[in-house]
């Protein structure tokens, strides 16, 4: 008996150490020992998990004994078991391009997800998460929209010496198509913003001088696809404002809770997300939440950014169901912003939806025309796209082009912690608005000129000092980078289309001069209706491309892999190789392990493309 007795006894014992909670944290890299980013950590059995940091850490809640699965696109799926004496995993994942040979597939359950240690994680069937490193299948994106894109061609400087177009802050492109890599999608053409993929990485611009809000930066060197052309590199850095230097700020959230909202990579990774913005609220700010579904209504009223809790309490209490009414929404969500407007503050709106709009006003047109007359009052608007599927982004785009802001895809928690995070002033606070460029090319040095992206903020050249015109606005610490790709004077080159000879145009008389360009831009204080000049003009180069700097190299990189996914007629090769070997000679510092993923990506895609 006794022998019975103290089995029974060490088996309750062991039973209940199964049973004990703990929280383990850990560190995940790659081959190489570089963190990785996004890893998706699942106890098995279970739709409990979450993801790494952008530094590779997790942190995870669950049983002794259980085991976590570790999958990512690209990597072998590695099983660990939790043992009682250990609380720190870590974790190196092993490349595997047999594995990103076979994949084409995913499918995200229809179930609600739960959040765990602040994470929004799928309830993911265990088949699919036994396929998250093995295989995925495409989703259904026939419902997604994307504004028609017409690539920027060569122009002859002798017809055209002007090129004119409005700054992009937008980085919903560059996520978006992370989105498609990572789930071994095909990327839609229309869907590639290569100033958005640019413009989605910071760079090294000089802090602004004197009381202009952001300084200017140029750089040329010859192109790297092209043997022909040379790549002129713009850059504009919005001024830093400290965080104890932005003004008060007047946010109402306006969210989506419509029925199409329900999957756990909108609603519940929104819920998720909002909590880092709360987390960046200060006493002196206001906020306010407005949902709309069927209907739209006030589920708080404004209320100070220290009373964090309450904030949270009405966010985690959203569900999702009903129609889509969000032109009811973007009314009263612009009525409660303007009753409560500070002069001099921050005064936003902030968005979050997969777009889809499907009661009362919805067209682009309808839509565009309600944001025109409202951004009169002073109220700037940020669109935050979730999901995939039915993902608007040319509405979304429209109504922050339209609304004075801008707009990202956010994909991922690491996404919103970037985004609602570390980046949320630069984010959320103008510091100039209708910000346009426009390059004046000297004929006697450039037979021709190409944009590289900007399709859809191109401007007429007499819009430039047209002040009623609206363009693009720029945040505090922001940077803006534009790349054009010239071809000189005396160069026989393809992409150059003869015209007959011109009568009565004379060419310019600076041939003694070594001016390639000038640049110009206007812009306009946040609260200002006239706007300002600045100039610089920029001299020639002969630089190779090899003696360009690090983020010269790494923002040309982003731009060719762009270009190879728009199967570009412009460059010469469609081998990522090349994309990998500009970006890693380009890395740089990369604190923030950005530039790593996107090597990472262009890795994936590489192996995985067909």
């Amino acid at each position: 008996m006794k022998t019975l007795l103290h089995f029974f006894i060490m088996a309750l014992i062991a039973v209940q150490a199964q049973a004990q909670l703990v929280t383990i944290t850990g560190n995940v890299t790659d081959n190489y020992g570089l963190p990785l980013p996004g890893v998706n950590i699942i106890e098995k059995g279970t739709s409990k998990g979450t993801q790494t940091d952008f530094d590779g850490n997790y942190e995870i809640e669950t049983q002794i004994g259980s085991t976590l699965v570790f999958a990512y696109v690209g990597f072998t799926t590695i099983h660990k078991k939790v043992k009682a004496n250990k609380t720190i995993l870590n974790v190196q994942m092993k490349e595997d391009a047999a594995v990103l040979n076979e994949v084409v597939v995913t499918a995200y359950a229809p179930k609600r997800s739960k959040t765990v240690v602040g994470y929004a994680v799928s309830s993911i069937s265990q088949e699919t998460i036994a396929g998250i490193g093995t295989g995925y299948k495409n989703l259904d994106t026939d419902d997604e929209s994307y504004g028609k894109i017409v690539e920027n061609i060569f122009k002859r400087v002798e017809t055209a010496p002007l090129s004119t177009f409005s700054i992009d802050v937008d980085k919903a492109g560059y996520s978006n198509i992370r989105r498609f890599i990572n789930n071994g999608q095909v990327v839609p053409q229309d869907a590639v913003k290569l100033e958005e993929m640019i413009n989605y990485f910071s760079y090294d611009y000089p802090q602004p001088e004197g009381d202009d809000p952001f300084s200017i930066y140029t750089e040329i060197a010859s192109s790297p696809w092209n043997e022909e052309a040379k790549l002129v590199r713009i850059g504009l850095r919005g001024k830093d404002i400290s965080t104890k230097n932005v003004p008060a700020s007047n946010l109402v959230f306006l969210l989506d809770v419509s029925g199409s909202m329900e999957s756990p990579n909108k609603l519940p990774l929104l819920k998720s997300a909002m909590h880092v913005l709360v987390d960046q609220l200060r006493e002196t700010d206001k906020v306010a939440i407005v949902v709309y579904a069927g209907a739209a209504g006030v589920v708080l009223e404004p209320t100070s950014g220290i009373e964090k809790e309450k904030i949270l309490n009405a966010i985690n209490n959203l569900s999702a169901g009903g129609s889509t009414a969000g032109g009811q929404g973007i009314e009263l969500a612009y009525k409660i912003a303007e009753q409560h407007f500070i002069k001099g503050g921050n005064n936003r709106i902030i968005l979050a939806t997969d777009g889809d709009f499907n009661v009362g006003a919805s067209s682009d047109r309808a839509m565009e025309n309600l944001i025109e007359d409202k951004r009169k009052s002073g109220v700037f608007l940020t669109c935050l796209g979730f999901g995939m599927g039915n993902y608007k982004d040319s509405k979304l785009e429209t109504l922050a082009d339209k609304g004075n802001g801008n707009h990202a895809y956010i994909d991922t928690m690491q996404e919103a912690r970037k985004v609602l995070g570390t980046e949320f002033f630069g984010t959320m606070y103008t510091i100039a608005k209708d910000v346009k460029i426009q390059v004046e090319f000297n004929p006697n040095k450039v037979q021709a000129y190409r944009l590289i992206g900007y399709e859809n903020r191109l401007l007429n050249d007499e819009d430039f000092k047209d002040d009623t015109k609206d363009a693009g606005e720029l945040g505090s610490g922001h940077t803006v980078t534009a790349l054009y790709e010239i071809i000189p004077v005396g160069v026989k080159s393809i992409y150059v289309k003869d015209v007959a000879d011109l009568k009565y145009t004379k060419t310019s008389n600076t041939n003694n001069t070594n001016e390639i360009l000038t640049v110009k831009f206007r812009y306009k204080e946040p609260d200002g209706t006239k706007s300002k000049l600045i100039e610089k003009i920029v001299q020639d180069s002969n630089s190779r491309f090899t003696e360009a700097s690090e983020d010269f190299k790494y923002a040309a990189s982003v731009a060719l892999f762009g270009m190879q996914l728009r199967k570009s007629i412009f460059i010469n090769t469609l081998s990522t190789k090349d994309v990998i070997a500009m970006a890693e000679a380009g890395k740089g510092v990369d604190k923030e392990g950005y530039r790593a993923e996107f090597i990472r990506l262009v890795k994936s895609y590489k192996n995985s493309a067909r």
